[in-house]
């Protein structure tokens, strides 16, 4: 599993906003109150064009071998072409958008669907889907995002030229692609970590990255600067922004205007080895990373409310985890034979086996081929792409697989939208 522009194993969890005194109708959420900072959007996610409905648009945005882009809507099941990438090589969302490394850099797909969480309720939208261009740069990319697809930023790091891009998400939301800033690094394995108005950029020591760099909007200095050895991973919770570092990882969030960073170090005397990635259910506080990326040494789960991590065991050699952070906190696991297992991730249990699918992408394993994990509150998605399929798996029915998709074609990378 590569640890840059992490491949869609998550469907990247949120940072949410709270409505402040502002009045929102909507459905109530099941996810309980936390209080990150507030974001002023009198819209509630809304942009022009767009359509509020009154149930999320779940889908999956996969991307053929060949380039070719096509969305399937799990509502009705039908499938709509987008049009045509370069050739894909990983992926990643925020929900919204697609994020696919190609030659020509990153080539950003708006699928047209998305939720705006306001914790205790949400708003739904649907809007024209269409491809925005390419964000070129020089070797191999990370993205890092937020779930706030109109307002905000996005992050990429290009790794060959040591670029550092933040993109400005609400002209994303516009159809443009609208730099907020580019700075040029030190060529390393970096990340650009977008954190409300604010982002970490990564800074290298001898080629690896050893600290991040508090960057305002313009890309001016801020005056944060955290040690972060090895820094890979990033993901976005309700509590704030991820940074996997080879002690522990930082938690990054916006308080009183002023970005904060707070380290929550392994716990003592551990032996397993750092999480490089992270994957989660979107918008909720706990994610998972596999202990180094052999997949027999364990599952890390970082509790960002609680600040604090755990180890679970790996029943067999994993490939790929994610946690589902529901009231049994599961935690998904697909392991090196193509199984789905469930995880009992409670604390005291030890990671047991809870139940397994059979065999559903061997092929693709065994072809080298990443299959890609979306995970939602009661369902999740396992793309085989040399199988050529997409099989939904009902989590709590003892990992029974609810359906299975076969009309996208020659997929190669799938990512989860409209959540």
């Amino acid at each position: 599993m590569h640890p840059r522009l992490l491949p869609a194993l998550a469907a990247s969890a949120a940072l949410v906003l709270l409505c402040g005194t502002t009045a929102c109708a909507g459905r109530p959420s099941a996810a309980p109150v936390e209080a990150p900072p507030a974001v002023a959007d009198d819209a509630h996610g809304a942009v022009p064009g767009a359509e509020e409905v009154a149930e999320p648009q779940l889908g999956l945005t996969a991307v053929a071998a060949s380039g070719a882009v096509h969305h399937l809507d799990l509502l009705d099941e039908t499938v709509t072409g987008l049009g045509t990438v370069g050739r894909p090589s990983a992926i990643s969302t925020d929900g919204r958008y697609v994020f696919v490394r190609t030659p020509a850099g990153v080539e950003v797909v708006d699928s047209g669907r998305w939720t705006w969480d306001h914790v205790d309720h949400v708003h739904h939208y649907r809007a024209a889907p269409r491809l925005l261009g390419a964000v070129a740069g020089g070797g191999d990319a990370a993205v890092a995002t937020t779930n706030l697809s109109t307002s905000g930023g996005t992050g990429i790091f290009f790794a060959g030229s040591g670029e550092a891009v933040l993109l400005d998400t609400e002209a994303l939301s516009r159809g443009e692609l609208d730099e907020r800033f580019r700075l040029r690094t030190t060529p390393h394995a970096g990340l650009v970590v977008p954190v409300g108005s604010y982002a970490l950029v990564t800074q290298a020591r001898d080629g690896v990255a050893s600290s991040v760099v508090g960057r305002a909007a313009d890309g001016s200095p801020t005056g944060t600067e955290e040690p972060c050895v090895a820094a890979s991973g990033t993901i976005a919770t309700r509590v704030g922004a991820v940074v996997g570092c080879r002690d522990g990882a930082l938690l990054a969030r916006v308080e009183d205007d002023r970005l904060r960073v707070e380290r929550i170090p392994y716990p003592d005397g551990t032996t397993a080895a750092p999480a490089t990635s992270f994957a989660g259910r979107e918008g909720r506080p706990t994610v998972a990373g596999l202990a180094g990326a052999e997949g027999t040494d364990g599952v890390w789960l970082l509790d960002t409310r609680e600040r604090s991590w755990r180890l679970l065991p790996s029943p067999e050699p994993l490939v790929a985890v994610s946690a589902v952070d529901d009231r049994d906190e599961h935690v998904l696991a697909l392991s090196a034979r193509g199984r789905l297992l469930v995880l009992d991730g409670s604390p005291g249990a030890d990671g047991a086996v809870l139940a397994r699918t059979d065999v559903l992408a061997g092929r693709s394993l065994a072809a080298g081929a990443t299959p890609v994990l979306v995970v939602d509150a009661q369902r999740a998605y396992l793309g085989a792409p040399v199988e050529g399929r997409v099989h939904e798996i009902d989590v709590a029915d003892d990992a029974r697989v609810a359906r299975t998709f076969d009309q996208l074609g020659d997929l190669a990378l799938v990512a989860g939208t409209g959540r």
